[in-house]
């Protein structure tokens, strides 16, 4: 699918919207959580806008991408075609993204009370377990100025347990529930930083398999690859600056430390 692409950081919701903008924008950056929203929206066959936040220049603390995502942090969208025909409708928090754009759509999320339940309980256990976990794991294996032991095994410990959690579901099963859901959209991106991690993926077969699968469908390949071009900086080359915007006030930045939701 096309992306028309706003060049600059972002934009505030009553901006002009130019002729050709697209039915969502979405205030992106080129993350793991960024990309549960772009795959989604590829397999949705929606067009969409990207709206670059560059959370290392200080994107996310802008007064425009705030009032989109009060928490500063990507992804966040704004629906500018909403079911109701009301004015636009902005979201934040990539699982709320999920359910909103699934819901909408009437793809990939159960209508009945009973099958949403299954799904959504996994879309929160990742915003509440896996993502945390390892976003925390990766930054002190990544980022952190020191290796610190203590941090460095619990956080393996408990990423061994997530996957232990995902691999048991995946037990003959081809995703997560009966069907393919914004669940494995949800959970797929961080499990796909094994290697990140410091994790022998084939310890966790059935993980590996959906990892694999996942990887197989085009619209997840699309999705995964959007805007990686954004992304100028390594580990290794951040400046202090940007450190101080991704990583918060404990680095000397802002009182409010966000960036990758």
């Amino acid at each position: 699918m096309g992306v028309w692409c706003l060049p600059g950081a972002t934009a505030t919701i009553a901006a002009p919207v130019p002729a050709e903008r697209t039915m969502i924008d979405i205030h992106y950056w080129p993350t793991p959580n960024g990309k549960k929203v772009t795959i989604l929206l590829e397999e949705l066959g929606v067009p969409y806008t990207i709206v670059p936040v560059d959370i290392a220049g200080g994107g996310q603390f802008e007064p425009g991408f705030l009032a989109v995502s009060p928490g500063n942090k990507i992804p966040a969208i704004v629906d500018r075609e909403p079911a109701d025909g009301g004015p636009p409708v902005s979201v934040f928090e990539s699982g709320s993204i999920l359910e909103y754009l699934a819901d909408k759509h009437g793809r990939f999320l159960p209508h009945d009370a009973r099958g949403r339940a299954r799904v959504t309980q996994w879309v929160y256990w990742q915003a509440a377990n896996q993502g945390p976990v390892f976003g925390t794991a990766n930054h002190f294996i990544t980022y952190a100025p020191e290796r610190i032991p203590y941090a460095l095994e619990r956080y393996d410990r408990e990423v061994k347990r997530i996957f232990g959690i995902l691999d048991r579901q995946l037990d003959g099963r081809d995703w997560l529930l009966d069907d393919y859901t914004i669940a494995d959209i949800q959970c797929w991106p961080w499990a796909t930083y094994h290697q990140q991690l410091k994790q022998d993926i084939a310890t966790f077969p059935n993980v590996a398999r959906w990892i694999d699968r996942m990887r197989a469908r085009p619209a997840v390949a699309r999705g995964w690859a959007v805007r990686d071009d954004l992304r100028t900086y390594t580990p290794a080359t951040l400046t202090k600056e940007q450190k101080s915007n991704l990583f918060g006030a404990a680095s000397g930045g802002p009182a409010l430390c966000g960036g990758a939701a």
